[in-house]
């Protein structure tokens, strides 16, 4: 049997003398660690393999459609969408199939983890959950990204501070385009909004509670609303009258609050009119701004909790010190005295393979919880004491009944919790 041909990008080249030629199946002995991760019903094998501590998806697919989806994350990466990377690839003519390597994300979820986690599904989780949904269409949309196979099953979530961000994870039907035409966009729209309703309508019946199954199809159907708003918001040219600079700094600010950063063009176009025309970016308009001030790295729903936190610690400062202090002066204290402290004090329970940022986001949470609890601030000390003494909870770490933690990072096996049929990667 030849050797396949191999695409490996430099952090993977260890992986060079992995057995590539046989059967994905009949990979054993490789002095490579496999872990082993719910995957749910898949037209292809997936396996999970360990390599420098970190965890890639191998998967064993015809070998058009792999060098097809090869193509399309490696695209999606370069125009930085929401996605996972694609890091190898193998080419077996004589099998006609291939294997496609991706990297995992880390600190992911499947959705029926996510809603798993509560007694019932919340509407404020749906609500997060849906809006992540939409958000990644829009992205796609204005990259050119023809979907194809949008569904929950083949996206996974991060939580970002209040906030969910959605990853696509499964391309192998997208494709790559200058622009959408609004036909494909809406026909992808709707095979989104049908397979959210079938998604959550099947997590309803999962969990015996049918009475359940028709709210989540007309919550599944105002992801098309959710979706519309966003790209009215993004590419509308409203006119407005000369001087209404209120309505202007109101758009940006719904913008900003999006997470897009923004170029502003105001342009007369009759006499007492002006049109208004926005350039967006990607979804990293917080995130940018607290790396600039503090050269932290965060998701954009986390940058702007952070964002906010030091906000208020730079008020509270000026207030006690009774003096103006610069922006620059404002990051370090509140970086040396409050956000590295606090993480410190927290990275013993949470663990090494816990989002720390997210962690300190949830740590902020709970401090406003408490606080409204008891009627008054109760401080960050007593938050961070509340916290741990929770448990650190986070529903990326799934703790059964007998104690067994259910985290593909942790470094123990993973066995599935009983009675808990996660989807986990589809593919």
């Amino acid at each position: 049997m030849s050797l396949p041909r191999l695409r490996l990008r430099d952090e993977v080249a260890g992986l060079l003398d992995l057995p590539w030629e046989h059967p994905l199946d009949g990979w054993e002995d490789i002095g490579h660690r496999f872990q082993e991760l719910p995957v749910g019903p898949s037209r292809h094998l997936v396996r999970f393999l360990v390599h420098g501590g970190i965890v890639y998806a191998l998967k064993e697919l015809p070998e058009d459609v792999a060098e097809r989806e090869f193509e399309v994350l490696r695209r999606l990466e370069e125009a930085r969408l929401p996605s996972v990377r694609a890091v190898g690839l193998a080419i077996r003519p004589e099998r006609h199939d291939a294997i496609l390597v991706t990297e995992y994300l880390r600190h992911s979820m499947q959705y029926r983890r996510l809603l798993m986690r509560f007694r019932g599904v919340t509407p404020m989780y749906r609500d997060r959950l849906l809006d992540a949904m939409a958000l990644l269409l829009v992205d796609l949309h204005r990259g050119g990204v023809y979907w194809g196979d949008c569904s929950l099953a083949n996206t996974l979530f991060r939580r970002d501070g209040d906030r969910i961000q959605a990853y696509l994870v499964d391309a192998e039907t997208s494709e790559i385009h200058e622009m959408l035409s609004d036909g494909q966009r809406a026909y992808d729209l709707d095979i989104l909004v049908e397979n959210v309703a079938f998604g959550l309508a099947d997590l309803a019946a999962y969990l015996g509670r049918p009475d359940e199954m028709e709210v989540s199809i007309d919550a599944a159907e105002s992801v098309r609303a959710r979706y519309g708003a966003v790209w009215s918001e993004l590419h509308d040219q409203p006119d407005l009258v000369p001087g209404d600079r209120q309505s202007i700094r109101a758009r940006l600010r719904r913008l900003n609050d999006l997470g897009f950063s923004v170029d502003v063009e105001v342009d007369p176009v009759s006499v007492g009119s002006v049109r208004l025309r926005t350039s967006v970016t990607t979804r990293r308009y917080h995130a940018n701004e607290l790396e600039r001030r503090t050269r932290l790295r965060a998701l954009e729903g986390q940058a702007r909790i952070l964002l906010n936190d030091l906000a208020e610690y730079g008020t509270w400062l000026e207030y006690y010190e009774k003096r103006v202090i610069e922006p620059d002066e404002q990051a370090d204290r509140w970086l040396r005295e409050v956000y590295r402290p606090t993480q410190a004090r927290i990275a013993r329970e949470v663990g090494p393979n816990r989002d720390l940022v997210q962690a300190y986001c949830d740590v902020l949470e709970h401090k406003w919880l408490h606080s409204e609890e008891m009627g008054f601030d109760v401080g960050l000390d007593a938050a961070i004491e509340s916290y741990l003494a929770a448990g650190a909870p986070a529903p990326e770490v799934v703790v059964t009944p007998a104690g067994d933690v259910l985290d593909p990072l942790s470094g123990l096996d993973v066995e599935m919790e009983a009675g808990l049929t996660d989807e986990g990667i589809s593919s």
